[in-house]
């Protein structure tokens, strides 16, 4: 991992944490070879930046209140079969990746196959070392010890969806979908003890999030291709979500068909309302995309400051703290990883795998 890109014009980059959009063109599976090879800069979406951003508050959020006592059960995860607010930002994020995975690999694949190959084999692999690294230490300090975290499901996705990633729309829908099917089909016949005894599912709940961005691939592709047919693109996922709901308990722990299906449509319509709203905000950098482009060092920063807040083995101090505790230390946590945020984008900071 490196850091301190200070440089005005730099190549678009490509990273989990800092993936930008593509302006209209070719479809991520279309890559135009007869183009001369070149170094595209790429100007910042906002609309990506500021739900990134809202997604990492979010998570920041609700990984403070999942450990403390007095806070309602419908703004912390379901323990299995449920749905609640804190269980989107996962799959959001997932579906934030997956907005710009394509374009970002076609502009490496351009310069060359190896390079395109061996940089996102070295990017998901590393999110998955990064993982290993912080769920052995920094889950333990929050007192839910765990050998698979979050960083461990996107590099497998990752790795999963590198394998289709170039191949057309249609055909990814396919394969998201049958993937899909093949992963439920084997959690009601034989991986259901394997997957609850894990976080964000485990190695084989990797299968389900890979499912989950490569659907987002595709939906992105139907983005770039305009608004109206990506309103239509919606509407049709919120019908398929939530029919998938009646028929497959939502679960995220599972990361059931219908949680993938439903969380993806979830995304996709937010994701239309940022699009729909940047029309009338200021096209400019604000509070939500100060947080939205450094999505893994704040992460890694809130493990370490959520890690000194339950360190102390004191009831009253975080599981037993009263209302106004909470809300001074929650309160400390937001204002200093929003001022690192801040001075980040202020020195054009970039901390990128």
């Amino acid at each position: 991992m490196r850091g301190g890109e200070f440089s005005r014009a730099r190549r678009a980059q490509d990273s989990i944490d800092d993936m930008v959009s593509a302006p209209e063109g070719p479809a991520a599976g279309t890559p135009e070879t007869a183009r001369p090879r070149e170094i595209v800069v790429m100007p910042r979406n906002l609309s990506i930046d500021r739900l990134r951003g809202l997604l990492v508050l979010m998570m920041v959020i609700g990984d403070y209140l999942g450990g403390v006592q007095f806070v309602p059960a419908i703004l912390k995860h379901a323990p299995d079969i449920g749905f609640t607010i804190a269980d989107t930002v996962a799959p959001c994020f997932i579906f934030v990746i997956g907005l710009n995975m394509g374009p970002a690999f076609v502009r490496r694949l351009r310069e060359s196959p190896v390079s395109a190959y061996g940089h996102a084999l070295t990017r998901n692999l590393a999110l998955i070392g990064i993982g290993a690294i912080l769920t052995a230490g920094g889950t333990e300090l929050a007192g839910k010890p765990t050998t698979w975290g979050v960083l461990q499901a996107i590099g497998l996705a990752g790795l999963i969806c590198l394998v289709f990633i170039r191949l057309p729309i249609v055909v990814r829908f396919v394969v998201g979908l049958l993937l899909l099917g093949a992963y439920q089909f084997a959690l009601d016949n034989l991986t259901l003890s394997v997957v609850l005894h894990s976080a964000q599912g485990g190695f084989v709940g990797g299968i389900s999030w890979g499912a989950l961005l490569i659907l987002s691939t595709a939906v992105a592709d139907i983005w770039r291709k305009g608004l109206p047919s990506y309103a239509i693109c919606c509407a049709a996922l919120g019908v398929v979500g939530a029919l998938s709901a009646l028929i497959v308990p939502v679960s995220k722990n599972r990361v059931s068909l219908s949680f993938v299906l439903l969380t993806l449509a979830i995304s996709a319509i937010a994701f239309l309302f940022f699009e729909l709203g940047a029309r009338a905000l200021p096209k400019r950098s604000g509070f939500f995309c100060w947080w939205g482009e450094n999505a893994l060092a704040l992460y890694i920063l809130q493990l370490l400051l959520l890690g000194f807040v339950t360190l102390p083995r004191v009831g009253w101090w975080y599981a037993g703290a009263s209302p106004g505790l909470a809300a001074l230390q929650l309160g400390v946590i937001l204002v200093s990883m929003s001022v690192t945020a801040w001075l980040l984008h202020r020195h054009r900071v970039r901390v990128t795998l």
